[in-house]
């Protein structure tokens, strides 16, 4: 893979451009992932409310019918449903983990098998989440890039 640089100061925002003779997997994850550099969801913290980016997220859990946003070394909470997180974000590399969770792939660090078929996925912050047996398959394929624009 080559890349080129070009300075224009008659640009007035940032323009990638991807040359490829075939649209694979490969180019499919680079386009996800410039795409999610500027995505973002609403959240609140300590009385004030903080626009995330979902690269920042390490995974999002809903507890007691809240939902929370839990990033390297915060926590927030967003009036999002899980669901609907679970469907804005799968082509960003989230994939669900467990009934109450989904995970930002892009901040794993290691797997490793548990009793009754489960997995224990430690985060780049050290922090571990269990994937439940139901979910392995989706975690598979999102490890493998098969998350489809």
């Amino acid at each position: 893979m080559k890349i080129k640089e070009e300075q224009d100061l008659s640009c007035n925002e940032i323009e990638v451009i991807i040359k490829y003779a075939q649209k694979d997997r490969q180019v499919h994850r680079m386009i996800n992932f410039l795409r999610s550099f500027d995505m973002q969801i609403k959240c609140a913290g300590d009385h004030t409310e903080r626009m995330i980016n979902i690269l920042d997220i390490f995974y999002i859990e809903s507890v007691d019918k809240k939902t929370f946003v839990y990033l390297e070394n915060a926590v927030y909470r967003t009036d999002f449903r899980l669901y609907q997180l679970k469907d804005k974000l799968q082509t960003y590399g989230f994939v669900q983990i467990s009934k109450s969770c989904i995970l930002n792939i892009n901040a794993l660090e290691s797997i490793r098998p548990l009793f009754n078929s489960r997995m224990e996925a430690t985060l780049k912050n050290g922090e571990k989440v269990n994937i439940n047996r139901n979910y392995l398959n989706g975690v598979k394929k999102a490890l493998e890039g098969d998350n489809e624009i």
